[in-house]
């Protein structure tokens, strides 16, 4: 009868969970533009490059990454402020960016995005020559 009762509480908390509406940070952005492209730089603390995930296609970029919040052995927290350890931003790109060479790269929270311009569409120097 006891494996019964667990049983049924564990179904009920699934059937919570679904019920419930997905909880996620959206993780602040400061955006750069150059000439060169834009670069997007994102605080993402408690995430690790392996628990992130970037995709993009030609006109979408969608960023999402879950922390890792590592508590002492035999502790559990009694209270959190943060109910949530799942980030996640999308953003939508101009036709005038090359999805396919986004570069990003991850150091002490701060994830960057360098998304360049398309080759044809960056300004360039016109050498003037001499006659």
């Amino acid at each position: 009868m006891a494996k019964q009762e667990i049983g049924t509480a564990k179904s009920a908390e699934i059937e919570r969970r679904e019920r419930e509406p997905e909880v996620v940070l959206r993780p602040p952005v400061d955006i750069f533009e150059d000439a060169e492209g834009i670069t997007l730089q994102l605080d993402m603390p408690g995430v690790s490059k392996e628990r992130l995930d970037i995709q993009a296609d030609k006109t979408n970029l969608l960023i999402e990454g879950s922390a890792q919040i590592d508590m002492p052995k035999g502790m559990e927290a009694l209270y959190a402020e943060v109910r949530s350890t799942v980030f996640r931003r999308s953003f939508t790109l101009s036709s005038e960016l090359e999805a396919e060479k986004i570069d990003a790269s991850l150091k002490d929270g701060v994830l960057i995005v360098r998304v360049p311009r398309r080759a044809e569409l960056r300004p360039r120097k016109i050498e003037v020559r001499a006659s």
